[in-house]
């Protein structure tokens, strides 16, 4: 019986340190925050753009009777370029215009082939071709006025105009 009793005694104080032994505490997960308590991401400033302005796009000019580029008007062309990259919506329109002298009709001709020869520059520097348009005036809108080869000159040109943004 003695026996009987100590291992009853052992049996509960084992119970009892089994129980009374300390438990992990169990921490409470974190509640979502509401909608009011949204973590806000700080605003970075969104670069503006800038708006391309006719400025920006300079005209070329040729020699008389010819549409083939100069090397000038190639560097010209390359500035041209790195604006329409950089605004990529940008649409442009190629204008060929001639000096006064040679026909209607010739000077239409020359004036398409050379707003094509800026075109095709363009384009080969990787600007898209839906973004460029051409349109030849000859001689009908001569901009600087006079009957001598200054004013001629200034005449043979290949202006950029932007149609849209």
């Amino acid at each position: 019986m003695r026996k009987a009793s100590v291992l009853l005694a052992g049996i509960l104080v084992l119970l009892l340190f089994s129980f009374c032994a300390k438990k992990p505490k169990v921490q409470p997960e974190p509640k979502p925050p509401t909608t009011q308590e949204q973590p806000t991401k700080p605003e970075t400033p969104k670069e503006e753009k800038r708006m391309v302005t006719q400025e920006d796009l300079q005209p070329i000019y040729f020699d008389f009777d010819k549409y083939d580029l100069r090397a000038g008007d190639r560097e010209i062309l390359n500035l041209n370029a790195m604006v329409l990259k950089e605004n990529s919506t940008v649409r442009i329109r190629i204008e060929g215009n001639c000096d006064e002298r040679g026909t209607v009709e010739y000077n239409l001709a020359l004036g398409e082939r050379r707003a094509s020869a800026a075109r095709d520059y363009l384009i080969n520097l990787g600007i898209d071709s839906n973004r460029i348009s051409i349109i030849s005036y000859g001689k009908e809108r001569t901009k600087y006025p006079g009957q001598n080869e200054g004013a001629w000159s200034k005449n043979r040109r290949d202006d950029f105009v932007i149609v849209s943004q």
